[in-house]
């Protein structure tokens, strides 16, 4: 079965001192997920502070992890360390005292402690401090200070269910801190606004030597893309070209410019042919086929209102017109990179009429006594949808089969 997504679009025209305007939908956007921020290294609560070992990762540009509001800065380091000392821990210093930057700060102790400094600002979305974990969950995991900016975690090495491996010379202390992420549940789906963020941490015992060392872990990769009903952006306009050379196609020239918006309004004559086209913007899948419904007319731009006239049904001319509308071929001939994504159709212009209480005369014409010509605007709407052709449909419209 052909999978089909389903609009509608409008375009008012105006014949004689009639209008027309084309009318478009919205399209929405996806925000950004940044890195996580480089790593902090050895605790300045020992007198002898190792120097760090790995080198600094450069920052994503416009963000700045030193930019942390006034009364929001945690000390960091000794109250005496210098601008040098306090850099050399990857900590931020104001000229006056060093202090934790927006990022996760880990901290290894000499006495075998882990210090993990998280800032709510290290991603965004921000990281819910609420929901921080590691890999144990005993009480020793809890956060020993939290502000609205910062969680603070200490723990001995062997607890929070940190893992230890021996290696020659040394001993490796690692743990993984993670954030969870909340999931809105509905009827139909769940969704989530929520950034996940998972560190690896460890801390490397060499003799009398500590290092710290934080590893990113990979993010998960964005879901496959799917096919599925969704938003679907089109366009009506009219074309203008004109058949000025003998011998000239009228359908191939007419649709070699079109009206913008600074040409409306548009009049037309009465009978003048006027050109519509239909296309999906923003689509790039060359199998994806644009199909009409119901193609109709109105003199206000309600599509619901009255007086209507159909142009189109089922994607085929209204037979009940005696100046049927005509359906224009867009193929690989028209130059258009995605001809499947456009269509064309040809009508008569008219003016609707305000009837009276008395019938036609017979043949159908009407008393000009009792019906008057409305000058006033047309408007075209038209019900449009995306098909992907199948082995037992094409998209194509089945206009005028013969019944056997």
């Amino acid at each position: 079965m052909a999978m089909k997504l389903i609009c509608s679009c409008l375009l008012a025209l105006a014949l004689l001192d009639c209008l027309a305007h084309a009318q478009y939908s919205q399209h929405p956007q996806q925000p950004l997920l940044p890195q996580p921020q480089t790593p902090k290294y050895p605790s300045p609560q020992q007198p002898q502070r190792p120097q760090p070992q790995q080198p600094k990762q450069p920052l994503p540009p416009v963000f700045h992890t030193c930019e942390v509001a006034e009364h929001d800065k945690i000390q960091c380091g000794a109250p005496s360390i210098s601008a040098g000392e306090c850099e050399a821990i990857n900590c931020c210093f104001d000229g006056r005292m060093c202090y934790y930057g927006k990022a996760v700060t880990l901290q290894c102790t000499k006495d075998a402690q882990f210090i993990v400094v998280v800032a709510r600002d290290a991603t965004l979305p921000n990281i819910d401090l609420e929901t921080i974990s590691f890999l144990g969950d005993d009480p020793n995991c809890s956060p020993v200070g939290t502000t609205s900016a910062f969680a603070i975690y200490q723990f001995p090495v062997t607890a929070c269910g940190t893992i230890m491996t021996e290696e020659p010379g040394f001993i490796i202390y690692e743990n993984r801190m993670s954030s969870a992420y909340e999931v809105a549940i509905g009827p139909f789906g769940a969704i989530t606004r929520d950034s996940s963020f998972e560190l690896q941490v460890q801390c490397r015992y060499i003799g009398t030597t500590v290092e710290a060392l934080v590893i990113e872990v990979g993010l998960v990769p964005p879901p496959p893309p799917v096919a599925a009903p969704g938003p679907l952006r089109v366009e009506l306009r009219l074309a203008n070209g004109q058949c000025n050379v003998k011998g000239c196609v009228e359908e191939d020239v007419a649709y070699s410019s079109f009206y913008q918006d600074s040409d409306y309004p548009v009049t037309k004559v009465l009978r003048d042919p006027v050109y519509v086209e239909i296309r999906v913007l923003e689509r790039t899948d060359p199998n994806l086929v644009l199909t009409l419904g119901r193609c109709w007319a109105t003199s206000s731009p309600y599509p619901h209102s009255l007086p209507q006239w159909d142009l189109l049904i089922d994607g085929c001319p209204y037979r009940d017109d005696r100046y049927l509308t005509a359906l224009v071929p867009v193929g690989p001939s028209s130059g258009l990179l995605y001809p499947t994504h456009h269509r064309r159709f040809i009508f008569k212009m008219f003016t609707f009429v305000a009837t009276g209480n008395a019938n036609t005369a017979k043949g159908g014409f009407a008393d000009p006594e009792v019906m008057t010509p409305l000058k006033e605007k047309v408007y075209i709407h038209c019900d449009v949808a995306v098909c992907q052709p199948s082995l037992g449909n094409n998209c194509e419209p089945r206009c005028f089969r013969k019944s056997k």
